[in-house]
């Protein structure tokens, strides 16, 4: 079929590699980070702090911030928060370094770190299905290869040289994932720039920032499709703000270790990216999101039982390749349906209500671990996860996932629905 050899632009590599890149810094930092908290207190309610700020911009600017990069040159709004994120970590690094790292720092570092990261994934996942002309299997060959290189990065390979680094000077892999921001700005300001959505004329920003919200709210899909991340991330920040504690003191795992059981995570989501686009064919892409999503869950219940780290790093592999195959499927459906013009907005707003949930997931795992039992935020996570499984199966089936496509296919392209087909394919 002609959607078996369609190639993907030169541009598109550019952008792989720029993602890559910035994905190994963020791994270095994702096992550093933790173990940088741990070093400056032991309270678990101190580490949920570190944790949540990170997630608090898409709480307070979610949604604006996807209207105004409905606004921006995509491109620019990329490169631009990029380098601005290398040069904020110096801040912190420059502290450690000086012996005067805080958990207020690290905090107050993580929110505008996540303040950037809103505007450059938003930016990103807007500007894809523009350079792929929004064609379904270019997206998902595409955001498989994106999250498998950004898991092999990020998961892989950063953890453990985070950990290594770390041993180094408490400094170093904050200036590794610094070098990494500044590297990914160069490369995405080498990228072709793209003409812009022409936005509707004398609209305000908060409206348009309410059509955006109102479009996701009002399609079943679309809305399935937010709730699960959303619900997930609540059970994840819960697992992820106790897991260097749960790692420690019940696993008996050190420093090294703990990179070690991240990558064994990143190594089954490297998987599922791979093997996401044949699961879609196979059951149909609404059967495959469901199948992920109780994967997923079960994975925590087995982490939360694991008796040692060789069980806790099989269960996080597990979960690992449900989440890699569900952020390969979820984004290309998305960003095949939804209109250029409402691509930041949407993109924005789900992932503000996945990001909005994160902070409460972050405090309820640090005050489920204080009152009760370390172990305690991994089941409640387990049974959160199971239970949106449930509830937004059939939001998200099959039947309204091909009706969907059909809709959004353009009049007259034969080429464009012959390459939806094979998301139909095994549909139950």
């Amino acid at each position: 079929m002609n959607s078996d050899v369609r190639k993907l632009p030169t541009g598109f590599g550019r952008l792989w590699t720029a993602q890559t890149v910035s994905s190994l810094g963020d791994g270095v930092s994702h096992a550093a980070l933790p173990l940088l908290a741990l070093t400056l207190t032991r309270d678990p309610m101190g580490l949920a702090v570190v944790t949540a700020a990170g997630t608090l911009p898409w709480l307070i600017f979610g949604v604006l911030g996807g209207a105004l990069v409905d606004r921006w040159d995509r491109r620019r709004t990329m490169w631009v928060t990029d380098a601005a994120r290398a040069l904020l970590l110096a801040v912190p690094a420059a502290a450690a370094a000086l012996d005067v790292l805080s958990i207020p720092l690290l905090a107050a570092a993580a929110f505008l770190l996540g303040l950037g990261g809103l505007f450059f994934d938003t930016a990103a996942t807007a500007y894809l299905p523009d350079l792929l002309g929004r064609d379904p299997v270019l997206l998902e060959r595409a955001n498989s290869r994106l999250r498998g290189t950004q898991t092999a990065a990020s998961g892989f390979a950063g953890p453990p040289a985070g950990s290594a680094l770390l041993a180094l000077g408490r400094a170093v892999p904050l200036l590794a994932d610094a070098v990494s921001f500044a590297l990914s700005a160069l490369l995405v300001r080498s990228l072709p720039a793209l003409p812009r959505p022409v936005p509707q004329a004398h609209e305000s920003l908060l409206r348009q920032a309410r059509a955006g919200a109102s479009y996701v709210f009002k399609d079943q899909l679309l809305l399935g499709l937010a709730l699960r991340p959303a619900v997930g991330n609540i059970a994840f920040m819960a697992v992820e703000t106790v897991l260097a504690l749960f790692a420690h003191d019940r696993l008996g795992i050190d420093t090294f270790g703990f990179g070690l059981l991240l990558t064994a995570e990143a190594t089954g989501g490297l998987l599922g990216a791979a093997i996401a686009s044949f699961l879609g064919r196979r059951l149909g892409t609404g059967t495959a999101l469901t199948c992920t999503a109780a994967v997923e869950g079960l994975a925590i219940l087995g982490l939360a039982a694991a008796p040692n780290p060789y069980v806790a790093g099989l269960a996080l592999a597990v979960c690992g390749a449900g989440m890699g195959a569900t952020m390969v499927l979820a984004p290309s459906l998305r960003q095949a349906i939804v209109p250029a013009h409402l691509m930041g907005r949407v993109a924005s707003t789900s992932r503000m209500l996945a990001m909005c949930a994160a902070p409460f997931g972050a405090f309820l795992g640090g005050w489920l671990a204080t009152t009760y039992d370390v172990r305690t935020p991994l089941y409640t996570a387990a049974g959160l996860l199971l239970a949106m499984t449930a509830v937004t199966s059939t939001m998200t089936g099959n039947r309204r996932v091909e009706a969907a496509l059909r809709a959004a296919a353009p009049a007259g392209d034969p080429d464009h629905r012959e390459s939806r087909e094979p998301v139909q394919e095994g549909a139950i």
